[in-house]
């Protein structure tokens, strides 16, 4: 499946027609979102304004500096920068995970390219989302949140990042399927689209209706999942962070006993889930799981696949609890009882000023 030239083009003009024709961008200034500090989630009833100036004014850019021995560090950098969208009262907005992962400062620049001061509110390692409150007021008004479960496949739509206007993509919804990283992550369900955008992180993805319906994670080889090897970007679904939103804003975290993580990043190789990092200091390091390891099972249970291996690990456990592994290390078969904790733990501290 492809879109180009002429194809993207019509897709490109169908787009601007409903930002022309229908209430495509943000809610009207008299009835803004609400998501409360605590509490109910956000109203989703407000009808949205025409108004393509009131969308890009509701995008700011994310900058974010780690605490200088950041373990995130090796594999995000010190100094990260995406996207962030205002879908709250307050300032609040709504990025992906990773840019905040470990923040030790966090700016967004807004639509007038003011760079402003803001504050972590959130982080749900599960989902992938991250939260953020401005603590200078932003003009703008909060992007209605959409239905992700209510987009399909070969839907149009737009994506929209902190570079504004001339950034816009148009895309295609090619796949909507679970994903799994080897960083101990998985969703049920993700956007897949393309063709591809480079900025990615924490972008935007908007439908017809010009609602949010998925935040920007990954740039993929793959997006369909068969044999065509289409390239495009992997989308965290908006449904995900509307069951969460309240805890997120509330406590920082969903109130759900949170996930072990054994510090163990796995991939799939030749029917064989193969030890490719294990994350200095963690659990799995602890208990002596090495990079090059196979993991065999779970509890008793063979794993061939990253999936496999979460639901093992992740059934009937949280944070805390013993997670027996069996390996093939070398030419041995060992048993390991590893002692997983709440991956937030792991994270170093924010330099107190």
């Amino acid at each position: 499946m492809s879109a180009p030239g002429s194809t993207l083009r019509l897709l490109r003009l169908t787009f601007l027609a409903a930002f022309a024709s229908v209430a495509v961008l943000a809610h009207a200034a008299s009835e803004p979102s609400e998501v409360p500090r605590t509490g109910t989630k956000p109203s989703q009833d407000a009808a949205p304004s025409p108004d393509a100036e009131r969308l890009f004014r509701a995008i700011v850019k994310v900058r974010t500096r780690a605490v200088p021995d950041a373990r995130s560090a090796t594999s995000l950098g010190r100094e990260r920068e995406g996207t962030g969208i205002l879908i709250g009262p307050e300032g609040l907005i709504v990025t992906i995970g990773y840019l905040i992962v470990e923040a030790d400062e966090v700016t967004i620049v807004d639509h007038r390219g003011r760079s402003l001061p803001a504050q972590v509110v959130g982080y749900d390692h599960a989902s992938g989302f991250g939260l953020l409150r401005a603590i200078v007021p932003i003009d703008a008004a909060p992007l209605p949140l959409g239905s992700s479960g209510g987009v399909a496949e070969r839907d149009p739509v737009m994506i929209a990042t902190h570079a504004g206007v001339d950034d816009v993509a148009f895309a295609w919804i090619v796949s909507k399927r679970s994903f799994t990283g080897n960083w101990e992550y998985m969703l049920d369900e993700a956007l897949w689209t393309s063709p591809p955008t480079l900025n990615w992180s924490g972008a935007g993805l908007l439908d017809r209706d010009g609602r949010l319906v998925g935040i920007g994670s990954l740039i993929v080889r793959d997006a369909t999942g068969d044999d065509s090897r289409l390239p495009g970007n992997l989308f965290v679904p908006i449904d995900t962070l509307k069951a969460i939103l309240a805890d997120l804003v509330a406590d920082g975290h969903r109130r759900d006993p949170p996930r072990p993580w054994l510090g163990v990043a796995a991939d799939e190789v030749q029917g064989r889930l193969v030890v490719s990092r294990v994350s200095p200091g963690g659990p799995a390091d602890a208990a002596g799981v090495e990079v090059g390891d196979i993991i065999l099972g779970v509890a008793g249970e063979p794993v061939r696949t990253q999936g496999e291996f979460y639901r093992r690990v992740w059934s009937g456990r949280s944070a805390g609890a013993d997670v027996p592994l069996r390996l093939l290390q070398g030419a041995d078969v060992r048993e390991l009882s590893v002692r997983s904790i709440d991956r937030v733990e792991y994270f170093k501290p924010r330099t107190t000023h």
